[in-house]
């Protein structure tokens, strides 16, 4: 399995917010979406503040593959469920990175719902 590099997860981690682009079922990727991602240890993860019939989570569960892009670097991912053990992890990630939205903003990627939608971005070779 391909690993962040430091670079890849200082600047996906650090970036304000992140595009990401699932594959559709033709193999194209569709149009970005602009998101929240928050850097857990060695790992990245979204969440869509929709839950799980966000439009954008729902695409990416045709082929859990896609890209990231910010701050002038991409990658292509796979998009995986995240663990839900560490739910509270990540909330605390996103409270800490995300703290001047304070307010409904922060709390619509902390709901029960939206935690149902967290994923864990994988980098990936491209093919």
């Amino acid at each position: 399995m391909t690993q962040w590099t430091s670079d890849q997860l200082n600047n996906f981690g650090k970036a304000e917010e992140v595009q990401i682009a699932s594959v559709g079922r033709d193999g194209k990727l569709r149009k970005p979406v602009t998101v929240w991602a928050v850097r857990h240890g060695e790992d990245l993860y979204v969440r869509s503040v929709r839950g799980r019939d966000g439009h954008w989570f729902r695409g990416t569960q045709d082929r859990h593959e896609g890209r990231i892009r910010a701050g002038g670097l991409q990658q292509d991912i796979t998009f995986v469920e995240a663990d839900h053990n560490i739910e509270d992890e990540i909330d605390a990630a996103y409270r800490d990175k995300y703290r001047r939205y304070a307010g409904r903003i922060l709390d619509s990627v902390l709901t029960p719902e939206a935690r149902t939608s967290t994923l864990k971005l994988v980098p990936r070779s491209a093919d």
